[in-house]
């Protein structure tokens, strides 16, 4: 069964992460999927491309089931790979559409960021541990998001947040609780599709701040350090994060337990 659905309508593409039973984590055969997507996308020039998740969550990251079992040398390929996957979603000639749900962890985090239109629907929190097993992926992006000293405070801790914190932080848009949903999805795809396809390209490469060469040189330099298996074997010894700070300063519910990807 693939990882991936692709549903194709006349206005845009929208792409599933369809592993379920893993929290859509990213396999290597999910990030090759989601690659070839978004080069067919480009070449077809499908005008936006909407990213969801099938089952509980958007992501929950880096799968690491297979972790144990592969090198350090086969992992930092894995990283890269990712790498590569979210800088053609940023600089993607298809306008982006991420909508995300539940609890999503690490490189999960990272593939919604990449995306221009980010949609978090009520509920949703956000986590990036990856510093917590030496992996800088995402970093420089999501600091170009919410601002370098923000973007430090949450990751020197990997504090989760929620939809408040994010939304206080330009991180996403508020979305509208199931089935409502769609309906939002659907009003951001129309004024996406407002501009011209080469006006809109346009508009993306005047605002577009993009350093791939010097995100992957980062990420390479922090997966090449030796023992990157044993890091992440140790991370995932650790228990459940804490609960997710809130710019309302409310509780929000965080249930789960330890949990094997990030």
């Amino acid at each position: 069964m693939t990882p991936l659905m692709i549903e194709r309508y006349a206005t845009h593409w929208t792409l599933v992460l369809d592993r379920p039973g893993k929290r859509n984590a990213l396999s290597a055969e999910l990030v090759e999927a989601l690659l070839d997507a978004f080069d067919t996308a480009a070449r077809e020039a499908v005008p936006v491309v909407v990213l969801r998740g099938h089952g509980h969550c958007f992501s929950a990251g880096f799968d690491m089931s297979e972790a144990a079992t592969q090198s350090d040398g086969d992992l930092l390929l894995r990283f890269v790979r990712i790498e590569m996957l979210l800088n053609r979603i940023a600089t993607s000639p298809c306008a982006t559409v991420a909508v995300a749900h539940g609890r999503n962890f690490g490189a999960g985090v990272d593939l919604f960021a990449a995306c221009r239109v980010r949609i978090a629907a009520p509920g949703t929190t956000f986590q990036m541990p990856g510093l917590r097993f030496g992996i800088v992926l995402g970093t420089a992006r999501f600091a170009r998001i919410v601002g370098r000293d923000v973007a430090r405070a949450m990751l020197e801790t990997s504090a989760p947040f929620d939809v408040d914190w994010a939304v206080e932080h330009g991180f996403a848009e508020r979305g509208e609780p199931a089935p409502r949903l769609l309906e939002t999805i659907d009003a951001r795809v129309a004024r996406v599709a407002t501009l011209a396809p080469r006006t809109r390209r346009l508009l993306d490469e005047a605002l577009c701040d993009e350093r791939a060469d010097a995100d992957l040189a980062m990420l390479v330099r922090s997966a090449a350090e030796p023992g990157l298996r044993e890091r992440i074997a140790a991370y995932r010894a650790t228990t459940a994060p804490p609960r997710p700070a809130s710019a309302t300063h409310e509780a929000a519910h965080a249930a789960g337990s330890r949990h094997d990807v990030s």
